[in-house]
């Protein structure tokens, strides 16, 4: 499927912002299931000193800096790509090298051995700020994975789970809002559905990194794509630990708890990755450092469409 994204974000500052200094995670990566054909990113007022890197994670990530007073500032990306499945030889092989891998096993992995290296990945084993280890997540996911049973239907079964019990309610919370406190009212948006997944998975001794990316959506039959409908979209990647990477397939597992689906590398084609992390706090899509601009207002439009 060819897809073209656009990103749009606009802040009104109160008073002006004497100067500013942003970091941005708007570019999607090359991975095994998405190819990016074209990205730009464009400022109002123009960018200064605009440089880029990859972050620890493998993320694109753009600075750059405002030396001039303002008092709004736009922010537009677009990004065409090209997104696909693995073939099914591949997927056969992945399928295979998981069949009799239980969640137990999997923990192990993450585990101190003398002599033995850990998993490379296990790094999302551990607590973050968003994604705590906390026993309330544990005693929640514990019906979902009894004793032997395999990592991956174990997984699904907590996303259902959470699918079914979690209300989505716009505006019900707040990045500030703590994953248990999402976890006692069940519910919130899809940030807090992983974030939730990924404290769930990480109080077993499993690691799971957070997804941000987008969504296609469409609209109802004989009713035009709007612009700016769409959203940003979250989920989570399951790692599957000890795995050899069939001709540079990634040994990651997606889950949504949003709408319930799941996959290799991708929950389908009409998702697109955007960056990944511990959680949300590691690929916020824009975020910066000002002078002045005590208060803001800030509009987010995105539009995914088919090309």
């Amino acid at each position: 499927m060819k897809l073209r994204i656009t990103h749009e974000t606009l802040y009104h500052y109160t008073p002006i912002v004497e100067t500013a200094q942003h970091v941005a995670h708007l570019q999607p990566p090359m991975t095994p299931c998405q190819s990016c054909q074209q990205h730009h990113l464009a400022t109002e007022p123009n960018a200064t000193q605009v440089s880029s890197n990859i972050d620890a994670f493998g993320n694109h990530r753009v600075y750059w800096s405002l030396p001039s007073p303002h008092n709004s500032l736009k922010v537009t990306a677009q990004s065409e790509l090209e997104t696909f499945l693995i073939g099914e030889k591949r997927l056969d092989a992945l399928a295979k090298q998981v069949l009799h891998l239980s969640w137990e096993n999997a923990v192990l992995a993450y585990r101190y051995r003398a002599d033995i290296a850990s998993d490379q990945a296990t790094e999302f084993a551990y607590t973050s700020h968003h994604a705590p280890i906390d026993t309330a997540f544990a005693i929640y996911a514990q019906s979902s994975f009894p004793p032997g049973r395999n990592l991956i239907d174990a997984t699904r079964h907590l996303m259902q789970r959470i699918h079914t019990d979690f209300k989505y309610e716009s505006f019900s919370t707040d990045i500030s809002t703590p994953a248990l406190k999402v976890l006692e009212d069940k519910k919130g948006v899809c940030q807090d559905f992983a974030h939730v997944m990924l404290a769930c998975l990480r109080s077993l001794g499993l690691a799971a990194r957070y997804v941000s990316g987008y969504l296609l959506t469409e609209p109802p039959p004989g009713q035009p794509r709007l612009i700016g409908s769409d959203a940003s979209h979250a989920w989570i990647s399951l790692r599957i630990p000890k795995m050899n990477p069939v001709e540079g397939t990634e040994s990651w597992y997606d889950f949504d708890p949003t709408n319930n689906r799941d996959g290799w590398c991708s929950p389908g084609t009409d998702y697109v990755r955007l960056a990944v992390g511990r959680d949300f706090a590691d690929v916020s899509p824009l975020r910066g450092v000002l002078q002045g601009g005590t208060h803001h207002t800030l509009a987010v439009s995105v539009t995914v469409e088919p090309l």
